[in-house]
């Protein structure tokens, strides 16, 4: 097999690869709860809040308002804890390590078959 024939198998088999994975189940659920979690207002609203309060600390430390920052600081941590906690945050953060543990397994598995072939190959090579 030449380079090019090579190479068009190689695109052939990733664009396949790609295909699945768009289709993967795990994949699919990560998608659709990102979805669900960007179109959420409520948690879209306290992604504004927490962002307010830190500008608001920020805010305060520039003028000197040592209490009024310690209690911006202190309500941004209760809204971002709050974020963290929403249950469609903590699903959306379980299917994201399901979907990176997936792609990670793949990418190790092609990693894993490129090198044999190139073991093969030099092995052919050397015998040459």
């Amino acid at each position: 097999m030449d380079s090019l024939e090579q190479e068009a198998a190689v695109k052939t088999a990733l664009d396949r690869l790609s295909e699945l994975l768009e289709h993967n189940e795990v994949i699919q659920k990560y998608k659709a709860l990102k979805q669900r979690v960007e179109q959420n207002k409520h948690l879209d609203e306290l992604i504004e809040k927490i962002k307010q309060a830190q500008k608001d600390a920020v805010q305060f430390a520039h003028y000197g308002k040592p209490e009024a920052e310690r209690e911006a600081i202190k309500e941004a941590d209760r809204l971002t804890e709050e974020f963290n906690q929403h249950p469609l945050v903590l699903a959306y953060r379980t299917q994201l390590v399901e979907a990176n543990d997936l792609v990670h397994h793949l990418t190790d598995l092609i990693q894993r078959k490129v090198n044999e072939g190139l073991e093969g190959e030099s092995v052919h090579a050397s015998k040459d």
